[in-house]
């Protein structure tokens, strides 16, 4: 029986479907070429190899799992974001629209912003940047989001503005506090709120986010098996880099092997320019 009052289940399992094959785009196999897309760093994976005590092949795995998983986090990042859209007076603009906001709830009727109605004050609107976790944001990155949510209190005083972490220390709806130009700054209307708390205001349930969690393991064995399921090619990554190593006579293999990483990221650099 669906107990979801807030969201169909048409939708939601619409909603886990989507997740399901954005998430799916990380199992294809990776070649040398997508493994370096964003230029590794070799001289970390010298220092992991000898660290660690492991093999090229085996720090070499463990970066593509790294990556894969960096990638699927987007990927929750855009289930979490994403659902409201089927939820009642809920946007989710498009990348840069509307300001660049995850999420926009308005509610004709006016909402108290902070809980227990610690201030009487209403609003109407609430504009939402979201983020997995906690401490993903950078001092450089919480700034810049600060000072974007300054300016949307700037040009619009009958909003509040929430940091909504899906992965946060407690359930909170907190006044954030941050430094901005090197100055401690909070605002009333500026909050850290975590996802728990946004479905109660967004669904008026306590235990909205609850119902979703309990309900997702169902809705992805229903979901998954619908899907259609390639077979994995096998990851090239270390062929490859073998292959490349055959073309150098640096050493034994293991140091040739070393050469054909640091390539990866040094090709164009002095000295290394020349190996070939």
């Amino acid at each position: 029986m669906w107990d979801l009052d807030f969201i169909s289940e048409n939708d939601f399992e619409n909603h886990v479907r989507r997740t399901i094959e954005n998430y799916r785009e990380s199992l294809k196999s990776m070649s040398l070429k997508d493994f370096n897309k964003n230029i590794i760093d070799p001289v970390k994976f010298a220092f992991d190899k000898a660290l660690y005590g492991i093999s090229w092949q085996e720090l070499i795995n463990n970066e593509i799992t790294r990556q894969r998983d960096k990638t699927n986090n987007n990927y929750i990042g855009y289930f979490h974001q994403h659902i409201f859209k089927y939820m009642e007076k809920c946007t989710v603009p498009p990348n840069g629209k509307n300001g660049g906001w995850d999420v926009i709830f308005k509610n004709p009727a006016g909402l108290y912003f902070a809980p227990n109605k610690e201030s009487d004050e209403l609003v109407h609107t609430i504009y939402v940047e979201m983020k997995n976790k906690h401490n993903t944001m950078n001092s450089s990155s919480a700034e810049r989001t600060y000072k974007k949510m300054q300016q949307q209190l700037c040009n619009d005083d009958d909003c509040a503005c929430y940091l909504v972490e899906a992965i946060a220390n407690d359930s909170q709806n907190i006044i954030w506090e941050t430094s901005v130009d090197k100055q401690k700054v909070h605002h009333k209307r500026i909050r850290r709120v975590s996802i728990d708390q946004f479905y109660c205001i967004v669904t008026g349930q306590s235990d909205a986010f609850y119902k979703v969690c309990m309900k997702l393991p169902e809705v992805i064995a229903k979901v998954a098996p619908q899907i259609s399921t390639d077979k994995i090619q096998d990851d090239t990554v270390y062929s490859e880099l073998q292959k490349e190593a055959r073309h150098y006579k640096a050493g034994d293999e293991d140091v040739n092997l070393t050469l054909a990483m640091y390539m990866l990221g040094f090709s164009s650099y002095l000295g290394f320019n020349e190996v070939k």
